[in-house]
Parts: structure tokens; sequence; C-alpha cells
């Protein structure tokens, strides 16, 4: 599989905030402080419908198994849901959990043996959109101004990170990402999250919304 990096012509744009839409962001912002996740993302109140997956999830990258332990360890002391227990597979070794707002997290680390203890630092966020088409919006995410750091044809899409935002953006196939993730991919609703924008206000194909990013929290 050849990968490709595709540079945009377009004024530069990056991910600047990730927003998160819960039913109590109190109760929210308390798991996510538990889990260890409270300073990268935002929160704000929502009742908006939505129902099963949701079309993404949250992804940290650690240093080793024991810190992916950790991590999955605190988000079910705190109330989440175990869809996919820690387990080694071709690619290393992670865990994937539901917290109480519905957002979905994967805890992941390309290391199979512990070379140390269990730190509880975030080598890397990564939000993944589940999309129906990764090459169309792809292509819209370059013309919007994004430049694409990975791409494996039409699985697998990595864009490079901005400076203004911890979380970096990446697109994979909304069927194989439900199916990576252990739930069914049917979903309606909204997608109950927010993205902010360096540049404009916009929806993408698969009616993720981009919201001009402002600054404090939400």
């Amino acid at each position: 599989m050849s990968m490709a990096t595709i540079a945009s012509t377009a004024a530069p744009m990056s991910l600047a905030s990730v927003t998160l839409e819960v039913a109590d962001p109190e109760a929210a912002h308390r798991f996510h402080t538990a889990f260890g996740v409270d300073t990268y993302v935002r929160l704000r109140v929502s009742d908006g419908h939505s129902a099963g997956f949701r079309g993404f999830t949250l992804g940290l990258t650690v240093s080793g198994p024991a810190t992916v332990d950790g991590f999955l360890g605190a988000a079910v002391d705190a109330g989440a849901t175990v869809l996919k227990p820690a387990a080694k597979s071709l690619w290393g070794y992670g865990g994937v959990v539901q917290a109480p707002d519905g957002t979905i997290w994967k805890i992941a680390t390309s290391a199979k043996k512990d070379t140390g203890p269990d730190t509880r630092e975030i080598d890397e966020l990564v939000l993944l959109l589940g999309v129906a088409d990764v090459k169309a919006t792809r292509q819209f995410y370059v013309g919007k101004g994004l430049t694409v750091a990975k791409s494996f044809g039409g699985k697998y899409t990595e864009f490079a990170p901005g400076s203004s935002g911890p979380v970096k953006l990446a697109l994979y196939k909304r069927s194989a990402l439900a199916k990576d993730l252990g739930v069914p991919a049917d979903g309606t609703g909204s997608h109950r999250i927010a993205l902010g924008s360096t540049t404009d206000t916009f929806t993408d194909p698969d009616g993720f919304v981009w919201e001009a990013a402002v600054e404090g929290r939400s």
C-alpha cells in the first residue's frame, strides 16, 4: 500500500479544539478529570437526540501496556463501560471503553511488552472520524486547508497537526471504525461533537460540524 502526502493550496486550517456535547457537563467533567483527559476536550450541554454509533472515537496513544491498563482502569472506576478488554493485536496492545456521556475512547500502544511502569502520560490524542468515503472527505479537508500527513488509499488518512490544538485529526471508513471499536456501525441523530476551526464555520460531508474556535473553555 503506497503512502501519499498531499498539501493544500488553501489558507492553512487546523483543528483547534474538540467540544463534546453532553447531557450533564459537571458529571462529564468529573469523569474526564478522573480519566485524565480533562485538558484535551471541552464540554457543553446538549440534549440533542443521538442513537447508536456517533461516528467517531477519541484515541489515546501511550508508551506501553501498563499505561494502557492504567487509563482503562481509571475510566472504568469513573463509570465507563468496557467495549473491548485490553488485549494484544497485530499493531500492539489496547482496549476500548465508552464514557458515561456516550463518547467512545480507545487507549493503545504499539508496544506489546511492558518496558516500564504506568506513567499515566498521553503521547498523542487522535480524533478519528468514521466517514462514508475516505477519499472524498480527505479531498474536502484538503480544500479547506488541511495538510495530509499520511494517506493509505480509501482506508485511512491522517492530517498534519496544527500548533493551536492538542488533538490530531484522522479519517477512517465508518464501518471499519465501528468494527475496530466493537460496536454496530448504525447510528442516527447528532454526532454530539463540535470541532474548533482556526478559520471558518462549516459542516463536512458526514455531518461533523466545525465552528470558528473561541478562546476559553466551553
